[in-house]
């Protein structure tokens, strides 16, 4: 298992993503792999002019490599450097990773972009849990750090599943609560013109009680249950404002579907992405 992987450029965004992830590798106690590609888009050229720019790429490497193990408690630091597409090799190595964490944009990402093309594709087709570091920094540097914040939607099992219990577990490694929001909640309908109005207290204690399981499996997480009607879009990245970390799933291989992919873009603090189960 690569354990965790983290996407490293040189920028400051790629900065943000390897604090994030030694945090991460340190709390989990797994072994870390830095990760960068590089490839010569100048059309033909000598294989010395190429060979400068591996070179390069291979000292941006080294920089990512050795500041972590400076600066981290992570007992095993390993870099990957590959020569193509930071797409292919980033979901490659999610097949056999825990957990890959990646910035928000990187060196080729223009200033008024919101999201780099890479984290939107790592976090729509990786295999593990995917990470997409934005705000200003990792959890929990800040000295009042927010909570984790997980969309649930329905009940917080069966299909939600993987994504309560990865919000569960970064709450608990992190000591910060948690929040579980249920979205776009609607009445039901039985067959009259009359708009009915949802009773937002009794959907917060059905959802309360839900999550009961995940508490006695997490007792030392504090858990508040929320419900509101605003679509899950509006919701959680209205949210994302106060919290540290904002966690969504995704239904389908390669599609962040609705929800993530606005939360993706628009969040104001980082966003991990959950492929649901089948």
């Amino acid at each position: 298992m690569n354990g965790v992987v983290v996407a490293y450029d040189g920028s400051d965004f790629a900065m943000q993503a390897l604090d994030w992830a030694m945090d991460e590798a340190e709390m989990r106690k797994l072994p870390l792999t830095v990760a960068h590609a590089w490839h010569w888009p100048y059309g033909e050229a000598s294989d010395e002019a190429k060979d400068h720019l591996r070179r390069a790429a291979d000292h941006v490497l080294w920089h990512g490599v050795s500041c972590a193990r400076a600066t981290s408690a992570v007992t095993e630091v390993k870099g990957e450097l590959w020569k193509g597409s930071a797409n292919d090799q980033l979901v490659a190595l999610s097949g056999a990773a825990d957990l890959l964490v990646v910035g928000s944009r990187g060196l080729s990402r223009v200033p008024s972009m919101m999201i780099g093309s890479v984290a939107c594709h790592v976090a729509a087709y990786a295999a593990c849990p995917a990470l997409v570091v934005r705000g200003p920094g990792p959890i929990p540097a800040p000295l009042h750090p927010g909570p984790v914040v997980v969309g649930v939607d329905g009940t917080p099992g069966g299909r939600a599943r993987p994504v309560v219990e990865f919000a569960f577990a970064e709450a608990a490694l992190r000591q910060l609560p948690l929040v579980a929001v249920r979205c776009g909640l609607t009445a039901p309908s039985f067959g009259t013109s009359m708009a009915l109005v949802p009773d937002l207290t009794l959907a917060e204690e059905e959802l309360g009680e839900a999550l009961t399981a995940w508490q006695e499996r997490y007792p030392e997480v504090r858990v508040s249950a929320r419900v509101t009607l605003d679509a899950p879009r509006e919701a959680l990245t209205s949210l994302s404002k106060q919290a540290g970390l904002i966690v969504v799933g995704r239904r389908r291989f390669g599609h962040l579907g609705s929800t993530a992919d606005p939360v993706l873009r628009h969040a104001a603090c980082a966003v991990a992405v959950v492929a649901m189960a089948d």
